[in-house]
């Protein structure tokens, strides 16, 4: 399963409750983040988040080069294990900020992660909503991304929430507004009622 949202949103908070939960219960998880998780991934997470500027389809194929890494070095091998996966971002990310808010095309994008990643998408993807001035005010802009402003904030929020609503099967929207503890207790709920 993977946790998307905005920097500041709690979406990683959020895949660190449930992975601690998981375990707690007994499980075998294995927590990744995007992107990164694979020498590789972290080589290019450098030069996505700190490197120079770059045009959409560069920033959007250097994401999915690093994903299709994780999926063959961490993500398959851990399923093919029976383990549970969390994700801290994954395809949704990229759908939602090179897809729709870089103007590259969902379907597009879509088709470029599915052939990196080999089809994997996950089972369910919890999308924590917050306010994206809320966001914005919890984080503090550390990379080329985040640094770029309120209203592209803006723009990828509205991102998030089109595609909760093109795949409303997988998306589940968590409303990120309350405290911790009682957002990660809706998800365990709502995991409950899914298995």
């Amino acid at each position: 399963m993977s946790f998307e949202g905005l920097d500041g949103s709690g979406k990683t908070t959020q895949a660190e409750l449930l992975v601690e939960s998981l375990r707690a219960d007994g499980r075998e998880v294995v927590a990744t983040r995007e992107p990164g998780g694979t020498p590789l991934g972290e080589e290019v997470r450098g030069i996505l988040l700190d490197g120079v500027e770059m045009s959409p389809w560069a920033e959007a194929t250097l994401f999915a080069a690093a994903r299709a890494e994780l999926v063959h070095r961490v993500i398959a091998p851990a399923l093919a294990e029976g383990k549970a996966v969390v994700c801290d971002r994954y395809i949704d990310s990229s759908l939602a900020y090179q897809g729709i808010a870089r103007d590259l095309g969902v379907d597009r994008v879509l088709e470029l992660n599915l052939n990196a990643t080999g089809g994997l998408l996950p089972d369910q993807t919890f999308l924590v909503l917050v306010d994206p001035e809320v966001a914005l005010g919890r984080s503090t802009p550390s990379d080329r991304i985040e640094r770029e402003g309120s209203e592209f904030h803006r723009v990828v929020d509205k991102a998030y929430r089109a595609l909760a609503e093109m795949f409303p099967d997988r998306i589940t929207t968590i409303d990120g507004a309350r405290a911790p503890d009682a957002i990660g207790e809706e998800i365990r709920g709502r995991l409950r009622e899914l298995s």
